[in-house]
């Protein structure tokens, strides 16, 4: 009897112990992929499929031992959806760690000043952020709009020009959603306060930035062209800004034309008084800021000199004098 007790015994050791060693040998199994390697763990993926999929790109060794793992921690529900970025070796509970705090691969996305939805719409497709068209018509989307409580026409200049760290395969609307957070982020009370003293509530802040932002050459001179807009309004001048006829020309091939500057449509600021109906680019804090606290100036006028800058001046006269020097060179 007792040679049938140590017997068994030997048995039920062996039962439990090899499955043990090869678990813990498992737990300490490094394993390294072939150079980089992306992992998509696509939404509503169960822990048996990413277990699959890691164990064929070479992350993991074991996927039963896997799941195991992932039972044992309690963590089985809670891997998170995204691509993720595999460059070096690692055990299986560190690929674990990573899936479950959801460390997807995140791609930079830069938004310049100045850029049009078009132009932002057309980066972030370039960056595999997303599609072109589908941003563009969740930017015009009247449902949408009213979720992030715009009440223009479009998000033509709500979409703050930053450095943003996106994961890859959000949709299109989360980009937006950040980008407008954003833009709600750099408006603090004080910008505002300051842009109500000069007669501009929040949409014509961002329109009349829109344009400092597309006729300034530099930083230092935005508060004085934000003043020569702001005295042409004060008087009933037309802007006469040529970004502005440039964003109402459907497919501009470059060439400002004088049929162009008589055209009566609703961005032209040569024929209408006043500001157009909405921003024509997405400002930056810089011009937003120029805006809201323009200089103290009583120019009218101002040329760009070719160099970046440009020459600014109180009367026509003077003004003449300026465009035949720096613009007909006579």
């Amino acid at each position: 009897m007792r040679i049938r007790f140590l017997f068994i015994l030997c048995c039920l050791l062996l039962v439990i112990g090899i499955p043990g060693a090869r678990f813990a040998m498992f737990l300490s199994d490094s394993v390294a992929p072939d150079g980089e390697l992306v992992v998509t763990v696509k939404p509503g993926s169960s822990l048996g499929m990413v277990s699959e999929r890691l164990h064929k790109d070479g992350i993991i060794s074991d996927p039963l031992q896997f799941r195991l793992l992932a039972r044992w921690k309690g963590v089985a529900t809670r891997i998170h959806s995204g691509d993720y970025l595999f460059s070096e070796a690692a055990t299986p509970v560190a690929v674990l760690q990573r899936l479950v705090e959801g460390d997807v691969r995140r791609i930079r996305l830069t938004i310049p000043e100045g850029f049009t939805l078009r132009e932002i719409a057309t980066r972030v497709e370039r960056r595999g952020l997303g599609d072109a068209e589908r941003f563009l018509r969740a930017c015009s989307d009247p449902r949408f709009l009213n979720a992030l409580e715009v009440t223009a026409a479009s998000l033509e200049g709500h979409l703050f020009p930053e450095t943003y760290l996106f994961e890859a395969g959000r949709p299109e609307t989360d980009l937006i959603r950040a980008m407008v957070a954003e833009l709600d982020r750099n408006l603090s009370p004080e910008l505002l306060a300051k842009a109500e003293k000069q007669n501009l509530n929040r949409y014509q802040l961002l329109t009349l930035a829109s344009i400092v932002q597309k006729e300034a050459g530099n930083v230092a001179e935005m508060p004085r062209i934000a003043a020569v807009f702001h005295n042409r309004l004060k008087r009933g001048i037309p802007l006469q800004a040529d970004p502005t006829v440039i964003y109402g020309i459907a497919d501009f091939d470059g060439n400002l034309t004088r049929a162009h500057l008589k055209d009566p449509g609703p961005y032209n600021t040569y024929v209408n008084r006043g500001l157009p109906p909405g921003p024509i680019c997405n400002p930056g804090l810089d011009a937003l800021r120029a805006t809201a606290a323009p200089a103290d100036t009583r120019d009218l006028y101002f040329v760009a000199r070719g160099d970046g800058t440009h020459k600014f001046s109180t009367t026509l006269k003077e003004h003449n004098r300026a465009v035949r020097r720096y613009q007909l060179r006579r």
